[in-house]
């Protein structure tokens, strides 16, 4: 197969950075292909500790200007995608021996002040022998702070810029693999495989945007054949998922003797998620999977400040992901710079090739910004930015409300459980009663696969979010591998590789 027409941009990587600058681009008046070799957010996207955060800690490092541009992003995608992301509040115990309280205290007080904060409620200072939140902890911590940040469905957030992209007339190609690019002409001549079929197609485009995340060294070298003294510093960083030990909703950040922190936040309704880990990496990253010693180290790390210990054996699911962070020399793994770097190279006037380093999933639209203002010399008619204000879909509703969706949801489909209708609201938005459609019972909603997910939902991920295995519906558009069983997993597979098959013969 050969793509005639030549494109402005290919992005290489179907994680939020090369979705989110699919999104901006084509929001610009660019035309853009962009190639995932897997599933969207199939690596680092989907394995992050799933918060929209300034980085407290990234100030003692002097990181003002990330820590300030992340905070601002904070309330920009809230507004953007109420559905996917929330307000979130941490509970900041002072443990004797850790950081001193005077210190704690002038971090979240430029925490509050450095980002432009509106909607977002205050630092307070708390007594923990008295506030419901001190319940869980140890006897002996009696004082902390709370403060704001935000939750955000990571892995969502990305098929989100990427429905987004298309919708604005981007093609998204999952399961397709860069093979090479090489300029001629002053062009890039690309040639991308699908990896399901074997399918072989050629492409044209006048800049190349590698956002192959912790593939990038490996798609400079060995796709582009490019030569470049930037290094990519690999950190894995793994999570633990366990039962609740707490009822209310906040989330607890505790201070490590080793000057690391810890995440316990609530999880899935039922569930607490616990991370993360920071350790140096080599080899494939998809091979990345959680150590004995970092489940020891996570368990450790919570116990000293909960009265329950958790345990290994309180384990129900982990991931882990390998952070592409640009290696700024930096000694330990956790004092390696998290701020993005973007290197183009021109190659003596040649078509211009892109490359991302590092960055975080909060910063994810402002990289994507930064990334088109590098590109801009060689797209003089490009429009200008616009994702600032731009929701994502779904996500047209005011930020805080969700719950008025919800209602209006359970009006107009009485038949589902409130429980559903939640979820589906978190999911999708505005867009879950174009999901649900003329449905006027569960029975129209077709087979169930259990917890909530059937056929008109997993028909919907496969048609509008390129969802094509089981692992994309229960572990990226969803999180229901927490509680589908294994007969309703084994089902879920049958179903869509019959429906897949369906398709293809459509096609042909």
């Amino acid at each position: 197969m050969g793509n005639s027409q030549v494109q402005d941009l290919l992005v290489i990587g179907g994680g939020v950075n090369g979705c989110g600058i699919a999104r901006d681009a084509v929001g610009r008046g660019l035309s853009v292909i962009l190639a995932e070799k897997g599933d969207l957010a199939g690596a680092t996207s989907s394995s992050s500790t799933k918060l929209i955060h300034g980085g407290l800690r990234y100030l003692e490092y002097r990181e003002f200007r990330l820590v300030r541009e992340a905070l601002i992003e904070r309330e920009v995608l809230l507004r953007a995608a109420p559905h996917i992301v929330w307000p979130l509040r941490f509970v900041l115990p002072h443990n004797v021996g850790q950081r001193p309280w005077p210190i704690l205290r002038l971090g979240l007080f430029l925490y509050d002040h450095l980002g432009g904060r509106r909607i977002l409620p205050p630092t307070r200072s708390i007594d923990l022998r008295r506030d419901p939140v001190g319940a869980p902890l140890k006897p002996q911590l009696t004082r902390g702070f709370e403060y704001s940040d935000c939750w955000v469905e990571d892995a969502r957030l990305v098929v989100l810029n990427a429905r987004d992209a298309a919708d604005r007339g981007a093609t998204v190609l999952t399961r397709t693999r860069v093979v090479s690019a090489r300029r001629e002409g002053g062009l890039w001549h690309a040639t991308l495989r699908d990896e399901d079929s074997g399918a072989v197609q050629d492409v044209r485009a006048r800049a190349l945007v590698n956002a192959a995340g912790p593939w990038v060294g490996s798609v400079l070298g060995g796709v582009a054949g490019v030569n470049t003294p930037a290094r990519v510093r690999m950190v894995k960083g793994s999570h633990i998922v366990t039962r609740r030990l707490y009822d209310h909703d906040r989330c607890y950040i505790f201070q490590n003797p080793d000057g690391r922190i810890c995440f316990s936040i609530p999880y899935e309704e039922d569930f607490m998620l616990i991370g993360t880990t920071d350790e140096e990496f080599e080899g494939d990253p998809a091979t990345a999977k959680i150590s004995e010693a970092e489940t020891s180290y996570l368990c450790r790390a919570v116990s000293e400040y909960f009265r329950q210990p958790v345990t290994p054996a309180d384990v129900v699911w982990s991931y882990s992901g390998v952070r592409p962070l640009y290696d700024d020399g930096a000694s330990r793994a956790q004092e390696a710079t998290r701020d993005y770097v973007l290197k183009i190279d021109e190659a003596e006037g040649g078509a211009p090739l892109l490359s991302v380093f590092g960055g975080k999933i909060t910063t994810f639209r402002r990289l994507a910004e930064a990334a088109m203002a590098k590109l801009a010399p060689h797209f003089p008619g490009m429009k200008p930015g616009w994702t600032d204000a731009a929701s994502l879909p779904g996500g047209d509703f005011p930020w805080d409300g969700a719950p008025a969706l919800v209602e209006a949801l359970l009006r107009d489909y009485p038949f589902l459980k409130a429980k559903l209708a939640r979820r589906l609201i978190r999911h999708y938005g505005t867009r879950a009663m174009r999901m649900l459609g003329d449905a006027r019972s569960m029975e129209d909603l077709g087979r169930h696969f259990g917890a909530g997910l059937t056929a008109r939902e997993v028909d919907w991920q496969m048609r509008e979010e390129w969802a094509r295995a089981p692992a994309d519906v229960l572990w990226r558009r969803t999180k229901l591998g927490l509680r589908v069983d294994q007969a309703g997993q084994a089902a879920l597979a049958e179903y869509m590789d019959a429906a897949r098959a369906v398709a293809g013969r459509a096609a042909e």
